[in-house]
């Protein structure tokens, strides 16, 4: 679980600076989760990170628990920092150079809740007149802090590192992020992030409730982004075969041919809103479209909103990588059959390679004649097709 939220942090911190994950340290073999370089001063992307932004000002070390952080972890957490502090103390020596505290990375140490007696054993004090609540130093030469992420303040500074929280308090971060006007510069890649730990979860095995609570929380926001998608290329497309069907109907010079040419560009334009929100979902995920997935966007677009919907959400957790769009390709016409036909017996799912071996232009044309075509007839057009 610390990989996944070791991922996030790395996700938001990129822009800002270089970002290593599970790097390692001289001596021992041991790794800090997450050890972040700034490479800008200022930006106007790391004043919306928030107190995120705020710690990944100077060089930081950032060890993300799950559950609450134990005194054990804490100390393996502290030998890990010096033992990075007295690499990069050796290094500037062997490079004739200098390198002073303020350079030394800080650790921050980000746990869901923490015990009053685990912040007194390690001394750990709030500085809230320069910080928030929840933000717990140790002494000044330790360069290290205590986040309690259930204890920061409910306001939009502290968003980005309630994500990293549990239970409630990570719900409530998602609920303001699904709130967050659509042209909000991170809603987007926020929700991409929430996807993307939403996937990474489901291929893990023994989840536990609150990671199958995660899930259930993020599944809404994935359908309301898509719809939203679908919505906005919809009426894209309405406008466009409107004007279209009202040229069409100019042209006939008839006030029959204008409504008639309004009715055929609304129902071309749902057909192209949705043609446009496969595309841009396929190009996301797998960063190509190939002429046979380009040919497959067709058909899909014919199916009405309630068919369509499946497809997307399974498109839409593919990883980019060639196996991916094999799978794609497979998924797709595997499934146009099932709808057509119903459950798929041995003769028709061996069809299935046999009509993405067709040239794209052929198979765009066959598969949106499907609903025309009995079995036997399909059947009939690859007979050496065999299962």
């Amino acid at each position: 679980m610390t990989n996944l939220l070791a991922y996030f942090l790395d996700q938001l911190l990129s822009p800002i600076g270089t970002v290593e994950t599970s790097r390692d340290i001289a001596g021992e073999v041991r790794e800090v989760d997450v050890y972040f370089t700034p490479t800008s001063v200022s930006s106007d992307y790391q004043t919306t990170l928030g107190l995120l932004g705020r710690l990944a000002t100077n060089p930081a070390v950032f060890e993300p628990f799950r559950n609450a952080v134990t005194p054990s972890q804490i100390r393996s957490c502290l030998s890990k920092l010096f033992d990075l502090h007295s690499e990069l103390e050796r290094r500037a020596r062997r490079e004739n150079t200098s390198i002073n505290d303020s350079e030394l990375p800080q650790l921050w140490i980000l746990t869901p809740t923490a015990s009053s007696r685990l912040l007194a054993g390690f001394r750990a004090i709030n500085d809230e007149p320069n910080w928030l609540q929840g933000i717990y130093f140790m002494g000044e030469s330790f360069k290290t802090a205590i986040i309690v992420i259930h204890q920061l303040p409910r306001t939009p500074e502290t968003l980005w590192l309630r994500l990293l929280g549990k239970g409630r308090v990570q719900q409530q971060a998602i609920e303001e992020i699904s709130a967050l006007p659509e042209d909000h510069p991170l809603r987007q890649s926020a929700l991409d992030l929430l996807y993307n730990l939403q996937i990474n979860l489901q291929t893990h095995q023994n989840l536990g409730t609150q990671e199958r609570e995660l899930i259930m929380a993020l599944a809404p926001l994935f359908r309301q982004q898509l719809d939203a998608e679908r919505q906005r290329g919809i009426e894209q497309g309405i406008e466009q075969g409107i004007q279209q069907g009202i040229e069409q109907g100019i042209q006939q010079g008839i006030q029959q041919g204008i409504q008639q040419g309004m009715q055929r560009g609304i129902e071309q334009g749902i057909q192209q809103g949705q043609r446009l929100t496969i595309e841009n979902l396929l190009q996301t995920r797998l960063g190509q479209l190939t002429p046979t997935l380009a040919a497959l966007i067709t058909p899909l677009s014919a199916l009405p909103p309630q068919q369509l919907t499946p497809f997307l959400l399974h498109l839409s957790q593919l990883e980019n990588r060639e196996s991916a769009i094999q799978q794609a390709q497979h998924f797709i016409v595997e499934n146009l059959l099932k709808i057509r036909f119903g459950e798929l017996d041995a003769q028709l799912t061996a069809r299935v390679t046999s009509l993405l071996a067709l040239p794209p232009q052929q198979l765009s044309q066959l598969l949106s004649q499907l609903s025309q075509l009995s079995r036997e007839q399909l059947l009939g057009r690859f007979p050496q097709a065999s299962p």
